[in-house]
């Protein structure tokens, strides 16, 4: 893991260099490792880069200015260089073989080891296990020619497979966690999962609850937001992953909808469309709010003499939705969000018969581009009619914002003021005034008051 990825990601690169040359100058092996090789040999830009080192913890403690010793039991030390706007966070990790995994998480034990070739045999796929010299690349080598492989990793990358390192049973017992960082890979690289690693997925899918719900929460996430949402969740249905950390969509298979608005076909298959045509890089909640936004119709499906229906199915996805969130501890805030996208989705159906106060009051909704990107992407799932959705985003783009949240005209105090007795008819009169402001038919205070007196004349003192 490396910090700062606002930084230049040559300058990012320059500074693990820096710590390969330091620590081999020292007498020690050292390489860059993980995913940064992956991507350098893929022509994407590394989101880290990582190095791997002969060097124990304690050495790489003292050879730096600046160090962190937050997972030295497992080898790990973290390298902080200062840059101009910041800092870059380096990890820096000693070769190790691992203990046993009793938690189906981290090893008990690590035994360190002076072998770069008996470290990656402990990683996770093989597109994972290569290690990079950097000072090679310096040189002026290609960098294919600077990595180190002895897991076939490479192969497998030009082949496009994702393939555990060594028996894939073994590494899925060791960290429930592979089973989706496997789907994720293959997902984001579009790769095939390999015939055995694809079959220990599915033999040891039931032990996926074994792993936190944080963890399973974040490569869920990570699957929804990296660009290939739909081919990340047909490759949980099928490795029946799906079934153990989301039952709730996979309870979306087989349920039917009415063809007149929804030929795509079942709630499953119109998901998976959304999901296909949900943005790289969208925000976590509005990628949580489109999965969701129709969990409530399984529970309401009702065939009716006219049609298809499923009455209340917001109300009910709202809870589901909130039952989702609560169980991978989503923050008070995300939650907040996504089950607005799934309460307010289908009033787009109404917008252009909304009056203006009502209106008005759906878009100042709390992010509400994101409510806007939700309907869009459900439409495009389904009958593509965009003319809502359209209507929608003209007049949220066009109505000045102090029209859409104007200062109120009046507040309590002033109804106190104008000798109202406080009660629970106060919320109705600041209503009635801001309709009467949203819809232009008043402007000043003179007049919200006149509009009460005149509709109140026997609730004053």
């Amino acid at each position: 893991m490396a910090g700062g990825n606002a930084i230049p990601v040559a300058q990012r690169q320059a500074a693990a260099a820096a710590i390969v040359h330091t620590l081999r100058a020292a007498g020690f092996a050292a390489y860059f490792a993980g995913g940064c090789v992956r991507d350098l040999l893929l022509g994407r830009e590394p989101a880290d880069f990582d190095v791997a080192t002969s060097a124990t913890p304690e050495v790489v403690l003292g050879m730096f200015p600046r160090t962190f010793a937050v997972g030295a039991h497992f080898g790990v030390v973290l390298v902080v260089d200062p840059v101009d706007g910041g800092e870059i966070i380096t990890e820096v990790a000693t070769f190790r073989n691992d203990g046993a995994y009793s938690d189906g998480r981290r090893p008990e034990s690590v035994r360190y080891t002076q072998s770069p070739q008996e470290d990656v045999q402990r990683r996770d796929f093989t597109l994972n296990g290569m290690l990079l010299d950097p000072e090679l690349l310096r040189q002026g080598v290609d960098v294919k020619a600077a990595v180190l492989d002895t897991v076939g990793g490479i192969a497998d990358l030009e082949a496009g497979i994702l393939r555990a390192i060594g028996d894939p049973m073994r590494r899925f017992a060791e960290d429930k966690l592979r089973m989706l960082r496997a789907i994720r890979f293959a997902a984001r690289f579009g790769f095939t999962i390999d015939a055995a690693t694809f079959a220990a997925i599915r033999a040891t899918a039931p032990q996926a609850h074994h792993v936190s719900q944080e963890r399973v929460r974040d490569e869920l996430t990570r699957m929804l937001i990296e660009g290939a949402p739909r081919r990340a969740f047909e490759l949980l249905d099928a490795t029946g992953l799906l079934r153990e950390v989301l039952p709730e969509v996979a309870r979306l298979q087989g349920v039917e909808q009415p063809p007149q608005f929804h030929p795509e076909g079942d709630v499953w298959t119109h998901t998976l469309l959304l999901l296909d045509n949900l943005p790289a890089g969208a925000s976590p909640t509005l990628a949580w709010g489109a999965l969701l936004h129709d969990i409530g119709k399984p529970a309401t499906f009702r065939r009716a003499p006219d049609r298809i229906r499923f009455d209340g199915h917001v109300e009910i996805g709202v809870r589901i939705a909130e039952d989702v969130c609560a169980r991978f501890r989503m923050s008070h805030e995300e939650t907040a969000q996504i089950v607005a996208l799934v309460a307010h989705h289908m009033r787009f159906g109404e917008v252009e018969k909304m009056r203006a106060a009502t209106l008005k009051r759906f878009l100042r909704l709390d992010r509400f581009p994101e409510h806007l990107a939700l309907h869009r992407l459900d439409c495009l799932a389904s009958h593509r009619d965009l003319r809502l959705y359209e209507f929608a985003k003209h007049h949220f783009e066009t109505i000045p914002a102090q029209e859409i949240r104007p200062q109120p005209l009046l507040t309590g105090h002033d109804l106190i003021a104008a000798g109202f007795r406080p009660g629970p008819a106060f919320r109705e009169m600041l209503l009635r005034v801001e309709d009467a402001q949203l819809e232009g038919r008043i402007h000043t205070r003179e007049e919200a008051l006149a509009l009460i007196v005149g509709a109140n004349p026997s609730t004053t003192e």
